[in-house]
């Protein structure tokens, strides 16, 4: 049996967002690199990636504590992507990360009710 994203993750939504946002951020950075853009391709690569596993992680959490604790890092590397992203918007010659930003809002604002729906049964 094959497994693919789409049958893995097929009945997470958070998980087959973060996926496809890692997979935007790989291309989204391909275009960086073409054009020497290098230090912002691989800050953006790393935090825009890292969400993803992060939240994958939190999914053998120990405990309740321990899946917040993980979506929390994933948090705060969507706060480090925004930055990045920001700063490509703010300065000539980066391409555009608006489709970008707002795709990770989205994931933001998911995640952050997964965290505060799953501290209420804490």
């Amino acid at each position: 049996m094959e497994f693919t994203m789409q049958s893995k993750y097929k009945d997470n939504v958070i998980l087959k967002l973060t996926f496809e946002f890692a997979k935007e951020i790989v291309l989204f950075t391909e275009l960086l690199e073409k054009t020497r853009k290098y230090t912002f391709a691989n800050q953006i690569l790393r935090s825009g990636t890292s969400i993803g596993a992060n939240v994958k992680e939190a999914q053998n959490a120990e405990s309740k504590a321990d899946f917040v604790h993980k979506l929390k890092i994933a948090c705060k590397e969507a706060d480090e992507l925004e930055y990045w992203l920001f700063l490509c918007n703010e300065c000539e010659g980066y391409p555009n990360a608006n489709v970008l930003l707002d795709n990770l809002h989205q994931i933001i604002k998911i995640i952050t009710k997964i965290i505060h729906s799953t501290k209420q049964n804490i």
